[in-house]
């Protein structure tokens, strides 16, 4: 399963309004490199295919094709700000090595 925060929903929302693209499903895509980081592709998607996989997350959905299934299983997308002013979406994803998960903050 794939998960989208409530902040990349807003963000994929607004885009969906802004591009004029409202009700179509999200395509999310990832492939592994050859030096084993991975490549992730997002975009609306109104066709649609038999042997996806189909999430409802935070209100979107979401399609994923088989091929990209295993290695996106477990992901959260969220919408932060890395610097300020500059917000991009990422992908926290258990199945690439280099990811480490968030570390619980000091009020939780």
């Amino acid at each position: 399963m794939i998960s989208i925060t409530p902040a990349a929903a807003r963000q994929i929302r607004q885009s969906a309004k802004q591009g004029r693209m409202e009700g179509m499903a999200l395509r999310i895509a990832a492939q592994r490199n050859a030096d084993g980081t991975i490549h992730y592709a997002m975009g609306f998607d109104d066709t649609g295919r038999d042997e996806d996989t189909r999430f409802t997350s935070e209100g979107i959905e979401i399609v994923v094709a088989p091929p990209s299934m295993p290695v996106l299983d477990g992901t959260v997308i969220d919408f932060v700000e890395l610097e300020p002013g500059k917000f991009e979406f990422i992908f926290m994803n258990p199945n690439d090595a280099n990811y480490k998960p968030p570390e619980a903050s000091q009020g939780e």
